[in-house]
Parts: C-alpha cells; structure tokens; sequence
C-alpha cells in the first residue's frame, strides 16, 4: 500500500522467519522514515520524537522517553528526528513546537504530545498504545495482593523496592505513603511524598496520595467516634462535631458513612463554614480515586443535592 508520505511501504502483520527486529531507537532521516516509520507501525506502535539541538526541553524529554520505550520491551519503537536536518517531514505533519512526539500504527498518525512531559505521562501515553509496559507491573500485583491479605508489611517491603529501582514510580511512592498513613505513621507517609522527584507533582497517585495523608492527619488529631456521635445526638445543630466524625469515619475507611455526615450538613446548611462541608467531600473524592465505589456514589448524590 502507499503509506503517508507516497512512499511504497509492505505492511507486515509479524516480522519474517529469521528476520531480526531492530534497535527499538533510531536516529531517522527522510529517506528512512519510510522504513523506519511507516513499514515498521504494521508490527507495533512508532514513535517519532521531533527535536533539535538546540531545544532544552527536548534534551529533558529525550531520556525519559528513551527509558520508557525502553522498558516496553519492544512493544513500541522510537524515531529520532531532527528537524534542522530533516524538515520535510515534520513540515508536512504540521509540526510548529518542538519537542513533539507523534505515534504511527499501520501506517498512520493516531496520537501525539508536544513539550516535556514527566515520566508518568509519558508512561500513561505509551500504555494508551501498547499496554501496560515494564518490568515493575508484576511487582504492582504482588504488592497489592499482599495487602488485600492482610500483609501490610510485605506489601511495604514490595513497593520499596520498586521505588529504590525506580524512583520515578509515581505509583509505588503513592500506595506507599497511603499504607503508612493508614498504620498511623504520618511522619513515614510524608517522608515518602517528600522523596517524590518534582515532576510527579502533577501525577494523580501522588495527588491523591497527598489529600488521604491530610485526612489521616487530621482524624488523627480529633477525639473518639463515639463522643463526636454523642454530640451530634445531644444537639443535631452541632455541624463541627457532624464534620469531624466524616473525618474519624473515613479514618476508619467507613466511607460511605463519612460521606452520609457530610451530606447530612450541606442540607441542613449548605453555608455552613464557607461551605465546608462539600468541600471536605471533595478532598475525600480526591483521595479515594475517581473510580471508587464510595466516589461514583457520593458524586451522583452529591449533584442531586445541589442541582434538584
């Protein structure tokens, strides 16, 4: 068939008898990116990294894509091209900022990102592609199987060890931090967010990492559940007691309770507090996850409170 740019390119669903595979990066040119790029996107994703040297956020990209593609064990490939020696490509796909990364399969353009993003986004942008890649996902189920049994301590020892191979797991510093906040070890939770390179600032594990040990915190600083029910059942009007047993609740990862207490608030006075209490429900959203149960539920509940 002809591929993108009117080159003849023989699209392979699987590499021949003894033909080898190939470097999984390459420096491209014009002349090879027919091989390069569009023949070599019948057998698994390519990508192309358009760059120049004089680009700084380039250089930052360049070695944080190279680790990832490299640690997909061959399920995409890289194309390095510079623009300053080889501008006819990019000119034609419309490449105005650099650094930009464009993703072929058969053939054809499918997906991109320009500028230098941290290496969680460009991991979640490869696994958008070709699944879950690196070494460490075993690892990850290991680790969270150990918890679902009870073992805490395996499940520590499993993702500190994922960490000390790679600090730049975003996802292993986030369920480490929430295992040690929820055995009450605040201080060990926040050491390990501390240790977090700054550009897993922005990841949403380590996001909602940060909000759960910020509950922790705070339900480990107010008094017992059974004296804040109390209060709550001696004066109903008593909205500060209603808000800390959300927090003692949700300690106790009795979620849907936290968040019934909350509701409880927001309509008997939703200004209580500068509207405190929707936005405590929110924190509590952030830390649970989006797909959480207890999340799905309270948000659907939470807007036919204040829409209806």
């Amino acid at each position: 068939m002809t591929g993108l740019f009117g080159q003849k390119a023989e699209l392979k669903s699987q590499p021949q008898a003894g033909e080898q595979p190939g470097p999984l990066i390459k420096e491209g040119s014009t002349e090879s990116f027919g091989a390069d790029v569009i023949a070599e996107s019948a057998r698994q994703p390519v990508l192309v990294d358009f760059w120049a040297p004089w680009c700084e956020p380039c250089k930052q990209l360049a070695p944080i894509l190279e680790k990832v593609v490299k640690a997909a064990g061959g399920k995409v490939k890289l194309v390095k091209l510079n623009i300053d020696e080889y501008p006819q490509i990019p000119a034609r796909l419309g490449v105005r900022s650099i650094p930009a990364v464009i993703a072929f399969q058969r053939a054809q353009p499918v997906d991109g990102f320009m500028g230098a993003l941290p290496d969680s986004e460009v991991r979640g942008f490869i696994e958008r592609l070709a699944g879950p890649i690196g070494k460490d996902e075993d690892l990850h189920a290991e680790a969270e199987a150990l918890l679902a049994a009870g073992d805490s301590e395996g499940a520590v020892d499993v993702y500190m060890g994922i960490i000390a191979e790679d600090p730049g797991d975003f996802a292993a510093a986030a369920a480490l931090a929430k295992i040690f906040a929820a055995s009450g070890d605040i201080e060990g939770a926040k050491a390990v967010l501390a240790s977090v390179p700054p550009d897993g600032e922005r990841d949403a594990a380590i996001i909602a990492a940060r909000a759960a040990v910020d509950l922790a915190e705070q339900a480990a600083s107010l008094g017992d559940a059974v004296e804040l029910a109390r209060a709550i059942e001696a004066d109903p009007a008593d909205y500060q007691a209603r808000f800390d047993l959300a927090i003692a609740l949700n300690g106790r990862n009795r979620r849907d309770e936290a968040a019934s207490a909350l509701f409880e608030i927001i309509k008997r006075d939703r200004a209580w507090n500068d509207d405190g209490a929707r936005k405590q429900l929110l924190q509590f959203f952030e830390a649970w996850g989006p797909t959480d149960p207890a999340t799905i539920g309270a948000r659907k509940k939470l807007s036919s409170l204040l829409f209806s």
